[in-house]
């Protein structure tokens, strides 16, 4: 035990503030790491990996197996030339984080205002209607990212955004009805598109697994891009918003237009608005 307490304080005399910020950055990066891949089955690779390496070090640590020891030193770098091709999607959709967050954002004019307004306002209305009646929907929000991919997998309307147009839209057994609606500001660009599934274990940890495509699509897209999608249940009626990767759900209209007015009004995160609605924009409601 002395022997012990000498040796921390050895290490102790030898920290400085350059050795603490050196700690820190390393912690940093780790905790970033660990934050961008949770929920994703990424997750569930990486606890495995870790698993495996701690019962080779401790294989090869505490009983003497010359060839064992040899094939895992010689396979290692090549399972370290792995992990970027494993890991391909998370590093991807990370960096996409990265890039966007950097994204200086402008004001809106006075007419953008207007038809930003004038859009969350048929939105949420449409939403409201639409969980009264039971009928499934999901409306993809465009924002700064271009869908224009997923565009061309549905129905080009490019038609004014309006209730009724989505009601009838998401109206059981119509054409357009089994797919997403894509919407920039006034207008509805397309109907029945295709969005790309999510692979996240959000929806399946989750109390209520009912949940189908729609929600998974909902969360895929809002991973791939950083536009928000709006899910009406037809088992249900309720209503979700799904944005980076997370949703919250069971949502009233007044909730969810305060939501959406929050993110096309960064100036009131001055006001003490985003503090009140933040935290519900990243979390899934138990």
């Amino acid at each position: 035990m002395t022997e012990l307490f000498n040796d921390l304080f050895f290490i102790f005399q030898r920290v400085n503030l350059l050795s603490v910020i050196d700690i820190l950055l390393v912690t940093l990066v780790f905790f970033s790491l660990l934050y961008l891949l949770r929920d994703t089955q990424a997750m569930v690779l990486l606890r495995g990996a870790i698993s495996l390496m701690v019962l080779l070090a401790l294989l090869t640590a505490l009983v003497d197996l010359p060839a064992f020891s040899w094939l895992v030193r010689t396979t290692l770098p090549a399972l370290l030339f792995a992990i970027p091709v494993i890991f391909a999607p998370e590093i991807r959709r990370a960096l996409e984080r990265i890039g966007r967050a950097g994204t200086f954002v402008r004001g809106n004019s006075h007419r953008e205002d207007l038809e930003i307004q004038a859009s969350i306002r048929a939105i949420v209305s449409a939403s409201a209607r639409l969980s009264s009646r039971q009928h499934g929907a999901l409306i993809i929000i465009q924002r700064m990212d271009n869908l224009n991919e997923f565009v061309s997998t549905g129905v080009v309307l490019d038609a004014r955004l309006t209730p009724e147009l989505l009601l009838q839209v998401f109206y059981p057994n119509t054409p357009l009805h089994d797919g997403a609606v894509i919407v920039d500001k006034m207008r509805v660009r397309a109907g029945a598109c295709v969005m790309p599934l999510s692979a996240s274990g959000i929806l399946v940890r989750s109390p209520e697994r009912q949940m189908g495509l729609r929600h998974r699509a909902a969360l895929g897209i809002s991973e791939a891009s950083d536009s928000i999608a709006v899910v009406v249940s037809e088992e249900t009626g309720s209503i979700s918003i799904a944005h980076a990767g997370r949703m919250i759900r069971r949502l009233d209209p007044e909730r969810l237009e305060n939501i959406l007015s929050a993110f096309y009004r960064p100036e009131q995160m001055h006001k003490g608005f985003f503090q009140r609605h933040f935290p519900y924009l990243f979390k899934l409601e138990e």
